[in-house]
């Protein structure tokens, strides 16, 4: 067994509560499994060990002034006994766990069997039997109740140290415990501190108390525990044992916190209900004028209202990085349905062109702004942006602008001129052919040249060049391209932030 296995994990403590009869303990585990076997989870029975003879000192045997001396004496069952309770809780279906208070206990815990070992708040850091339990080839659960940082941080390293397949409980040992100390909080903080580890919950508040477990399920708790016994008419609980009853309404209301909760560590998927009722409040695309198969969809294209039809397309469908052509037409004002629409997501293209402009300015080895936006001009669309286009960084743009300039091998840009701006490039990094008007020019890291208002000029580069282009202002609308295909593409531009993460 394996304590991953087996979550959620609802142990059932009856510690002393067979009150030193095996037939009455023989009773309490066949009650409870009466209460269990109507849920479909893990649970196991647990008792306690304790050799006695050896765990109370000599001179207080039989003393009635200390509690514990007089309950655990009162209460002793015989090794034969304690087996034959092992025995009952098996064949019930129970896993079986025990807590041992002594190394003398361990032994016999082996010897009977057990599942699992449970180490008491009061025996966390109890070292010498630490290392007695480290030696039991089962699973460990510690409850680390009183406990500090540094000693749970300690014995966390004891078990992992030995491979040990290992759980901590939170638990506040007080008997009972108030509703305002119980701390659930500690369950996050375990949690977050030993993400490999599980994590749960081991309770001592009033067995009427079911709001506690809801909590301690939200907060991801794989193993609950509970001290559990059977009233007759002379034996009497205390005050923090559930009766068979208390622990159906306690595990009722687990498996409606787990219910509630779902699936862990993944997305849940949309009913069929929810997905109705998000489609009824999303916008749908509708065609503003006619369209014809073979359009490209462009935000002039289509208007956005409600009521959104089944299959339609809809705003939430719409991205600056997916582009959709109609392969069928489409009347004015009609919905745009998504079985008439062909959609190319550009997220993988624009992903390894940022990429590529990366590794670009690390061969360079130029530091840039981190913070700036990422300009991606692919005038004949992205499918054509290895043979024409550019990346810039706008790094500042007042009475002077400031630009970086990145081709990538074998990119060219095409002739543009600008009526209101004059810039300077300047190569820091490759080779750049530039051509200025009808001259061409040749240039390498460290050769300037300038561009004057109304010149044309276009570039490209053999193994790719990094250029800082310095300027007046920047002007929108003021690049002028020889080819109007360019100039009367309005998405020929993508801009990426958060591009160095």
């Amino acid at each position: 067994m394996r304590l991953n296995d087996v979550t959620p994990l609802f142990v059932l403590e009856m510690a002393n509560n067979h009150m030193g009869s095996l037939e009455h303990g023989l009773r309490v585990v066949r009650a409870f499994r009466e209460v269990t076997r109507d849920f479909p989870y893990t649970f196991a029975f647990k008792l306690q060990y304790r050799h006695l003879d050896t765990f109370i000192h000599p001179a207080y045997r039989g003393s009635t002034e200390f509690s514990y001396v007089k309950r655990f004496e009162e209460t002793r069952l015989q090794p034969e006994d304690l087996k034959a309770l092992r025995d009952e809780i098996g064949a019930q279906g129970f896993l079986a766990i025990c807590t041992p208070f002594d190394e003398a206990s361990v032994s016999l815990i082996e010897e009977h069997g057990y599942d699992a070992v449970k180490i008491a708040s009061c025996s966390f850091t109890d070292w010498p039997l630490l290392e007695r339990i480290a030696l039991v080839d089962k699973p460990i659960i510690a409850s680390c109740g009183g406990a500090t940082l540094d000693a749970i941080d300690r014995v966390v390293s004891f078990f992992e140290h030995r491979g040990k397949d290992f759980a901590l409980l939170h638990c506040v040992a007080e008997y009972p415990v108030a509703p305002d100390d119980l701390q659930l909080n500690q369950i996050d903080l375990l949690k977050q501190r030993y993400p490999e580890i599980l994590v749960g919950f081991s309770t001592h508040e009033d067995p009427r108390n079911t709001e506690a477990v809801r909590m301690a399920i939200a907060k991801g708790a794989a193993i609950l525990e509970k001290h559990v016994g059977l009233p007759t008419d002379t034996i009497k609980l205390n005050a923090y044992s559930a009766n068979p009853e208390q622990v159906r309404a306690w595990v009722a209301a687990a498996d409606e916190a787990v219910r509630a909760c779902g699936i862990v560590g993944e997305r849940s998927q949309s009913s069929e209900s929810e997905h109705a009722s998000l489609l009824g409040l999303r916008r749908g695309v509708f065609a503003s004028r006619s369209l014809a198969a073979g359009d490209a969809l462009g935000a002039d294209d289509v208007f956005l209202a409600i009521p959104t039809l089944p299959g339609q397309l809809t705003a939430n469908d719409l991205s600056k990085y997916t582009e959709y052509t109609l392969h069928a037409d489409v009347a004015e004002r009609a919905p745009i349905l998504l079985k008439d629409a062909d959609a190319c997501d550009h997220r993988e293209q624009l992903h390894q062109i940022i990429e590529d402009v990366k590794e670009m300015l690390r061969r360079s080895g130029l530091a840039v702004p981190a913070m700036v936006d990422l300009e991606i001009s692919h005038h004949y669309g992205l499918e054509h942006f290895g043979e024409f286009g550019v990346t810039m960084l706008n790094v500042v743009n007042r009475e002077y602008c400031k630009k970086l300039l990145i081709v990538l091998p074998g990119q060219g840009h095409p002739t543009q001129y600008h009526e209101r701006k004059e810039e300077t490039f300047h190569v820091l990094y490759g080779d750049l052919d530039l051509k200025l008007d009808d001259k061409e020019r040749v240039l390498s890291a460290g050769d300037i040249v300038t561009i004057e208002r109304g010149m044309r000029h276009a570039f490209s580069s053999r193994s790719g060049a990094v250029i800082e282009e310095i300027s007046t202002t920047h002007f929108g609308q003021d690049s002028f391209y020889l080819d109007p295909a360019i100039t009367n593409n309005p998405n020929r531009k993508t801009f990426v932030t958060h591009w160095m993460a």
